[in-house]
């Protein structure tokens, strides 16, 4: 019972806290001026509302006085407009004859497209007492180890293990590949 009537007390604290900050830091309205401040702050001596008629007070005489027209010289709202640019040249077409450029370049080479590159990665080495290296390998779903010679996921021949990578072909010979040890 003690701890909710501390908490109490700090809440009715803190609302009556924040709501002197508010009053104090709220703005402040200006009160409206009456015809006779702003007619003085005009340097216009003060007239009694009651002396002026609604017409007087809008001054519609100053709406019908004509002004005078701006003519050529007066005001113009596209002087800040660039000028605009010349017409271009016009252009006579001549005739180009086409000289040949050289020999012919030879046709591409046709064949069989390359074998696709092995997706294996070379993740890491393991060096046995006898000196023995073996590499450690990945395909992203299984790790496959392998010494030099040996046949990997029955498609793949390692060639050579090296300290920093890895040179494997497909069984066939074709497609010779070194693969780094960060496995790109």
């Amino acid at each position: 019972m003690r701890l909710e009537r501390s908490q109490l007390i700090i809440g009715v604290v803190v609302v009556v806290v924040l709501g002197l900050a508010a009053w104090m830091f709220w703005p402040a309205t200006p009160a409206p001026r009456t015809t006779a401040q702003t007619r003085a702050r005009a340097g216009r001596p003060p007239v009694k509302a009651e002396t002026l008629g609604p017409a007087d007070a809008v001054r519609l005489d100053t709406l019908k006085a004509s002004r005078e027209d701006p003519g050529e010289a007066g005001r113009n709202p596209f002087r800040f407009q660039a000028k605009a640019a010349p017409p271009p040249p016009k252009v006579v077409a001549t005739p180009v004859v086409s000289e040949p450029s050289g020999p012919a370049l030879p046709p591409a080479k046709t064949g069989p497209p390359p074998p696709a590159p092995i997706g294996l990665k070379f993740v890491g080495l393991l060096e046995r007492a006898n000196g023995v290296k073996w590499a450690v390998l990945s395909d992203g779903k299984v790790v496959l180890y392998g010494k030099d010679g040996d046949i990997i996921d029955g498609k793949y021949l390692i060639v050579k293990i090296g300290t920093e990578s890895i040179e494997m072909t497909y069984l066939d010979g074709r497609g010779r590949q070194v693969i780094r040890l960060t496995g790109q």
